[in-house]
This record gives C-alpha cells, structure tokens and sequence, in this order.
C-alpha cells in the first residue's frame, strides 16, 4: 500500500529484456541498504518489486500484465520516475490509500500553466470514467492528486508549485500519456452496486 505522496525521482538506469519480462535498474536517493530483497516500490504509480540492490539503485522486473496496462512498457534509460516506498504501519497518510494496480493509462489533453499553479486535463478510457468524480481522489503517475471537474471521459486537477517541483509533473505535456489508477472505494461502490 501506498499514499500517493512521491519521496524521490528516481532515474532508469538499464532496461533489459529477460524473456517475457523487463528487468529495469533505477537509480534512487533512497538509501538502498534499507531496501529488502522482495520489498515494492511504486514507480510512477506501478508498484513493482524489488529484485536487487546496489549502493545507489534498485532493480525490479515489469511482467507482461503490467507491460500492458501501463507506460512501464516505454521506459527508456534516463526516463525520470515518481518514486514512493510502501506504506509503513503508523506512518502519515498524507495523501489516499493507493494499491499501486493501475488500472491503465490516461492521455493529458491540455496543460494551462496559471502562474503559480497549472491545470492539467486528462483522457481516460471510457471503462474508467464512472470511477472519476469531481472532489474525488485519483493517483496519476504515482501522486496523489484531486479531481476538480470531470466532462465525460475527461477530467481536469490543479497541481500546486512544490508537486511540479518535487514531481516529474513539471515536464509533463499535452499528448503524454500517465499511468491511473482509480480511487479503491470508487471500485468497490461501483462492484456492489453491480449486485443491488
């Protein structure tokens, strides 16, 4: 479990194919002698698991189901990632709970930098989009963000200076594409009333 609230950008250091999966070496502030052996990682909001240390980085491997529903499939070396390491027991939930299972990828349709704040619209999946709702949580990329306004299969949230700064949201652009994963009491509302 996770909160959405990043703690370093880590940067991809190696991308290699084994068979089915890809084994991605990230480079990390994080002090990796901390970090045990089989421990998750959400990286841009994918929590994926680690299979090795070294002094300065952590390697964890995407597997095909993961691959397909996210941007983990196009990281490449010297892409930039949100990185959070799990919640702990009596830590601070700053932002929602977040389980790091994206549900798939949103495309940014507009950003509108208003000074000190900038406004970002998005474009999810018509399968996503009843799970979206205005003064809602969603996590995008990793970081737990509020929804403003929804219009459809679109959706807008207004991201303040120290997320831009401490984020990789600061070079996010129009027609790129973020990893989303839905707000966990949304699904399940929406599952119960599957049964109503």
């Amino acid at each position: 479990m996770f909160t959405g609230i990043v703690t370093d950008i880590g940067t991809v250091r190696e991308v290699a194919p084994r068979n089915d999966v890809r084994r991605l070496t990230i480079g990390t502030v994080y002090d990796t002698s901390t970090i045990a052996l089989g421990a998750s990682i959400a990286c841009s909001g994918v929590c994926l698991t680690v299979v090795a240390v070294q002094p300065d980085a952590f390697e964890v491997e995407a597997a095909p189901e993961t691959l397909s529903v996210t941007t983990a499939r196009d990281w490449q070396v010297g892409g930039r990632l949100n990185l959070e390491r799990a919640l702990k027991i009596g830590d601070e939930l700053g932002g929602h709970i977040v389980q790091g299972h994206v549900d798939g990828v949103a495309t940014v349709v507009a950003r509108e930098d208003l000074g000190e704040t900038t406004r970002f619209v998005f474009e999810v999946p018509a399968a996503l989009a009843p799970f979206i709702a205005a003064k809602g949580s969603v996590t995008l990329d990793g970081t737990s963000l509020t929804v403003n306004e929804v219009d459809g299969l679109r959706f807008s949230c207004l991201l303040i200076p120290h997320t831009l700064a401490h984020t990789t949201w600061g070079d996010v652009q129009p027609g790129g594409a973020v990893n989303i994963e839905v707000d966990m009491m949304a699904r399940y509302a929406a599952r119960l009333a599957e049964f109503r």
